[in-house]
């Protein structure tokens, strides 16, 4: 199986799976209602939705996000180059496999923002308040203003700073308390598996650069100067 190929049915598997869990969230779950996972207490399905980034982190106003999520289709349309690029290059597989883990979920995340707003009715916090799946009097938003549809929840950790910890005693403190999707492990993943096994690569890139930078300038300082 070539390199494109694989690359290909990675994003395609995780684009399905994002989108197929987001759709059904979206339309079976009310703003957020909880349910655990396996009956555990420190793993829910718990539906919300951003307006931003990755992990629900945010840019706020219209303007913000419709900066955000141009931001996102320019960074994604840069890295689908990069990777192609890498392909055509033969580079390392595993390393191309999770810049294409970056790339799936940036663009499952880009999905929502462009179309979910104009496909999917408002949710409500009450059963009644389900949203519908293009409902006849439109949608909640426009085009490029959609929300990212966020349901992993994983409070591990909650529990109560002591009160001698200094500028936090007697806060609340909740370990992990970011709700996510399955974009947003895809990038995850594919970012600390860069950072952990490729980050040479990079570095190594820049390395060079800066070699033929520095070669060229020696170059040119030793080229003989024309003298009237």
């Amino acid at each position: 199986m070539n390199r494109r190929l694989k690359v290909t049915i990675l994003v395609l598997i995780i684009l399905t799976i994002d989108q197929v869990s987001k759709i059904y969230i979206k339309t079976h779950f009310y703003y957020h209602e909880q349910i655990p996972i396996l009956g555990q207490d420190w793993a829910y399905i718990h539906f919300v939705e951003n307006n931003g980034a990755a992990f629900g982190l945010s840019l706020g106003g219209e303007w913000g996000k419709l900066a955000l999520t141009t931001f996102r289709i320019v960074t994604v349309a840069v890295l689908a180059y990069f990777i192609n690029t890498l392909i055509r290059r033969k580079e390392n597989t595993g390393m191309i496999l999770a810049l294409s883990l970056v790339f799936a979920g940036a663009v499952g995340n880009i999905i929502d923002s462009v179309f979910y707003g104009v496909i999917f009715s408002e949710s409500g916090f009450t059963p009644e308040g389900i949203a519908q799946f293009m409902p006849p009097e439109g949608g909640y938003s426009s085009l490029l203003h959609g929300k990212v549809v966020d349901m992993f929840y994983f409070p591990m950790i909650d529990t109560v700073w002591p009160e001698w910890v200094p500028l936090v005693g007697g806060n609340m403190f909740q370990f992990f308390r970011p709700v996510f999707n399955v974009a947003d492990s895809s990038i995850f993943i594919g970012m600390v598996t860069l950072l952990i096994f490729y980050r040479n690569f990079f570095s190594g890139s820049l390395d060079k650069k800066s070699e033929n930078e520095e070669s060229k300038t020696k170059t040119e300082n030793l080229a003989p100067v024309e003298t009237e």
